[in-house]
């Protein structure tokens, strides 16, 4: 029999229905539903009572006999989900009830549909690179989990002023970077913050990094993509002790002049693609491609 968790990691008003249209749909297809704890005491905490709770298996965290990883959300309910997933190799998929999604994929308006396809097979699945990161700045939770889908990124902390950001690529001196921060993406991750600060556009099966500047002084500083093979060091200075280090949306607090060494997983996470959704298409909605009155 099929077995499959549902998580999330918001309450919005109104969001049960979209869980009760989920647990509705795989139950008519006979699967054996499991739910995360996060998402029950989740809807224990707002008094949601939903239908089949019965027929539900609560788990803590999931295990290897799970044959989907139902995410419910946006983009950041996802980039969640993977550290529940980590190397278990168990294909991931995005129902997006947020805004933007652009790994959520499925539209909260063809849930019903769209799980249907998923469970009759009509589904592929690509693989997504992540970064790895060793440093002794990590607390001991993110040293169990020192990964990151869409990006690591280095901020400053405690000071409107600049930060210093060396990085080195295979032992090669690249640059140093006076700015904000900066990033190092992976092609999933091209489509967030590396976006949002001038970064290029990645095709996600790509097998790339990307570094990407935030707000740099040095006006010549432009994002670099280079092979997923390579391993890129970083060392921070600035006025103040220390900076900060996100790990897609976890944030530690990293000493100064701490070596930063950053590398592909050894490991890569599936995540599921219904017959409706790629990545092409998902630019040409989200971004509006092709809405120039003159196409």
């Amino acid at each position: 029999m099929t077995r499959v968790a549902v998580f999330s990691q918001f309450y919005h008003k109104g969001s049960e229905h979209f869980i009760e249209v989920i647990l509705e749909t795989l139950f008519t297809q006979n699967i054996q539903v499991c739910m995360i704890r996060e998402l029950w005491d989740l809807l224990e905490t707002h008094h949601i009572s939903i239908a089949h709770a019965d027929h539900l298996e609560i788990i803590d965290t999931p295990d290897e006999n799970l044959d989907f990883f139902i995410s419910v959300g946006g983009d950041g309910t996802m980039l969640k989900a993977v550290t529940y997933v980590r190397d278990l190799n168990i294909p991931v998929v995005g129902i997006n009830t947020g805004r933007l999604g652009f790994l959520s994929t499925i539209p909260k308006e063809a849930i019903a549909d769209q799980l249907t396809q998923l469970i009759s097979g009509a589904y592929r699945t690509s693989e997504r690179t992540l970064i790895q990161v060793s440093t002794q700045g990590l607390s001991n939770a993110d040293q169990s989990w020192n990964y990151a889908l869409n990006e690591v990124s280095i901020n400053r902390k405690d000071s409107t002023s600049m930060i210093r950001v060396d990085v080195w690529v295979d032992e090669e001196h690249l640059n140093t970077y006076w700015s904000d921060g900066l990033i190092v993406a992976t092609p999933t991750g091209s489509t967030g913050y590396s976006l949002s600060c001038g970064g290029p556009l990645v095709h996600p099966e790509s097998a790339n990094l990307l570094i990407t500047p935030i707000a740099p002084h040095n006006l010549n500083a432009r994002p670099l993509i280079i092979p997923d093979d390579c391993v890129v060091k970083l060392k921070v200075s600035s006025g103040a002790t220390h900076h900060l280090m996100s790990l897609d949306s976890r944030i530690e607090s990293i000493p100064n002049d701490s070596e930063i060494v950053l590398k592909k997983a050894p490991f890569r996470l599936k995540m599921v693609h219904l017959p409706e959704t790629s990545f092409i298409k998902t630019l040409r909605d989200k971004l509006y491609w092709g809405e120039d009155k003159r196409n």
